[in-house]
């Protein structure tokens, strides 16, 4: 994208990449309004390019919706876009961000990462989600990961112990790049190899971004390329997104899996768009039947699959920490991206008034059908 700066990793400023996860927790709203939608300019990473040939995203009716822009403001949210039946209905954006613009996405991430290894299982670099994850990264062999399953990591029922409180300095998901690991030893490998095993593989689900950034290592290791080298081949690419993807990494140079890509609002909307279709001829048959089933109950009627998170009502989504989101209503073909800079990483009562959105939306368009 002209005029985005990229950084590059370098010795000096790997040492702030390792307190990163606690500096982006603990940002004030300025910060958080400033830097979400500029990322790439402060942080290192690589890109995915965009497509010559956009995926085409024509205007539909315009949706009949009141207190969008009062939502908007309410929940500090700098973009949403509504696409229904491969049409925009409702396209609105605020603080500072554009359509021409990219924004972070923080945990939404953890949906693409996993969708890459349905990329990799169909074209055969790896075999099965039955595989056990230490045959992809044997880094892990004799720590709490032994006889742990590549599916176990991607539903997150490895039973391995993990904290994932984002108010906790102290925290894992705060911590876990803080210390300098050796020269060739991937970061993320070198602390999920000392935690503590709580529960037998497949009987607990606890969220860990940490086994999404494993997750992420996986793809790599088994196909040799990057995150972002990889969703450009596979998806980014062929599907035709409009911009380029920018995808942060860790002080190794690696793309971190569960977190920080950073996409326009059109994209991330082609996002949906691909898992609604089912990624036909890039992930394996019923891809995404099996990583949109619900493989866990996690409360509240919800469910967990492969880094999707799933509604009692059939829908899915993926969504991030501080208000980011991506729908997926296969009933009503409907796809709704949102960005957000929420004031803190998550909350009962933002989530509730964005599920009321969410319901406002889909209750217009019921009404055009009546």
């Amino acid at each position: 994208m002209p005029g985005h700066a990229q950084v590059a990793l370098t010795p000096q400023n790997a040492d702030r990449i390792r307190q990163a996860g606690a500096e982006i927790l603990f940002w004030d709203q300025a910060q958080r309004d400033a830097n979400f939608p500029h990322m790439e300019e402060r942080f290192p990473g690589t890109t995915a390019k965009a497509s010559p040939h956009p995926y085409p995203l024509p205007a539909g009716k315009p949706l009949k919706l009141e207190g969008v822009d009062a939502f908007m403001a309410a929940n500090n949210t700098a973009g949403l876009i509504v696409v229904q039946d491969g049409r925009i209905r409702l396209e609105r954006y605020a603080r500072g961000y554009s359509r021409a613009g990219r924004y972070t996405s923080f945990s939404v991430a953890k949906s693409l990462t996993s969708t890459l290894v349905g990329a990799a299982i169909r074209d055969g670099f790896i075999k099965s989600v039955d595989d056990p994850v230490t045959r992809y990264i044997p880094a892990l062999a004799g720590s709490a990961y032994d006889g742990v399953s590549v599916r176990q990591v991607l539903t997150m029922t490895s039973g391995v112990k993990w904290n994932e409180d984002y108010t906790d300095p102290n925290s894992d998901v705060a911590r876990m790049y803080a210390k300098p690991v050796p020269p060739g030893i991937d970061p993320t490998v070198a602390y999920l190899r000392t935690l503590p095993r709580e529960a037998p593989p497949g009987t607990k689900w606890v969220y860990k971004t940490g086994e999404t950034n494993l997750i992420g290592v996986l793809v790599q290791a088994a196909t040799g390329k990057t995150l972002t080298g990889y969703a450009e081949e596979k998806i980014w690419r062929p599907f035709g997104m409009e911009s380029d993807l920018f995808w942060m990494v860790d002080a190794s140079g690696r793309d971190i899996g569960g977190c920080c890509l950073s996409a326009a609002m059109r994209d991330y909307a082609r996002i949906g768009l691909f898992a609604l279709g089912g990624g036909k001829g890039v992930v394996p048959d019923g891809w995404f039947a099996d990583a949109t089933k619900a493989w866990s109950p996690v409360g509240d009627g919800r469910g967990y699959g492969y880094q999707w998170w799933i509604n009692a009502d059939g829908t899915f989504q993926a969504q991030g920490i501080f208000g980011q989101l991506i729908h997926v209503d296969p009933k009503r073909r409907l796809v709704v991206a949102i960005s957000s800079a929420w004031p803190k990483a998550t909350g009962k009562e933002l989530s509730a008034a964005r599920a009321d959105f969410l319901g406002r939306v889909k209750a217009a368009l019921d009404a055009e059908r009546r």
